[in-house]
């Protein structure tokens, strides 16, 4: 059964209210996103009208950035700039990644990626990475167990950065899960049926309805098609109501 746009019964105002809510928490994470691209962009145009080819050393000059939004941003708990691979000289891989511990410190991620002794060397596979490479657009991926950077069960807001045209790799920042969960929830549950929010691939990220789990897929239709499409639907008894703005999608069964 395929998902129908529209209908009487959809988009009330509660459910629409709901979803621009959720929509209206992440767009501040995403704006600290579009911030770190606009930064990266910048200073990759600069290494590359000196007529050279940029080095992990450049992307230090993102530092004094990333820290400024890891101290503004309640949501934010890691940021940074994730490079392409072959896109620096001196290394094949690089996170330039910084972190905010329990107690407030801003601290670098520090990761070994040689591809013949760590296994997190290649993570262009993950969505975070691979979705705005391959869609050109931003994405929210998870909740997922986050063991290249914080062992905490989180969701990773990306969007591409392009260099000439052309990818370089993606501006990110960490939520951690129960800091969104805290966010969302009371705004779940103030909804008549069962809901929960699902990610571009179906992956519910938070959820009131005990039967559809935070981490969990929800069958359904192709909700990234319903993204693009951008207005509420139907789909097996599901109202579907896209969250203005963020890849997210409000499900109520």
């Amino acid at each position: 059964m395929g998902w129908s746009p529209g209908g009487a019964t959809l988009g009330t105002d509660t459910e629409t209210w709901v979803a621009a809510q959720v929509g209206g928490a992440l767009e501040a994470v995403f704006e600290t996103v579009a911030t770190t691209r606009t930064a990266t962009e910048a200073l990759l145009g600069r290494v590359v009208a000196e007529g050279r080819r940029p080095t992990s050393a450049d992307l230090a000059a993102l530092r004094p950035g990333l820290h400024a939004h890891l101290t503004r941003e309640q949501l934010v708990s890691g940021v940074g700039f994730v490079a392409a691979p072959g896109l620096l000289t001196d290394v094949p891989a690089w996170l330039e990644w910084w972190q905010s511990t329990a107690d407030g410190e801003v601290r670098p991620l520090l990761l070994d990626l040689d591809p013949g002794q760590s296994a997190y060397s290649d993570y262009t596979h993950w969505d975070w990475f691979a979705l705005p490479r391959d869609t050109g657009r931003r994405a929210v991926a998870g909740p997922y167990v986050d063991y290249l950077c914080s062992d905490e069960y989180s969701l990773t807001l990306s969007e591409p950065v392009r260099i000439r045209g052309g990818f370089a790799g993606v501006a990110a920042a960490d939520v951690y899960l129960r800091h969104f969960e805290t966010a969302v929830l009371p705004l779940l549950r103030r909804l008549p049926r069962p809901a929960h929010l699902v990610n571009a691939r179906g992956r519910v990220a938070a959820s009131a309805d005990p039967a559809h789990l935070a981490g969990s897929l929800t069958k359904g239709p192709d909700f990234g098609e319903l993204l693009s499409a951008a207005r509420p639907g139907a789909y097996d008894g599901m109202r579907l109501v896209p969250c203005r703005g963020v890849p997210l999608v409000l499900v109520l069964v």
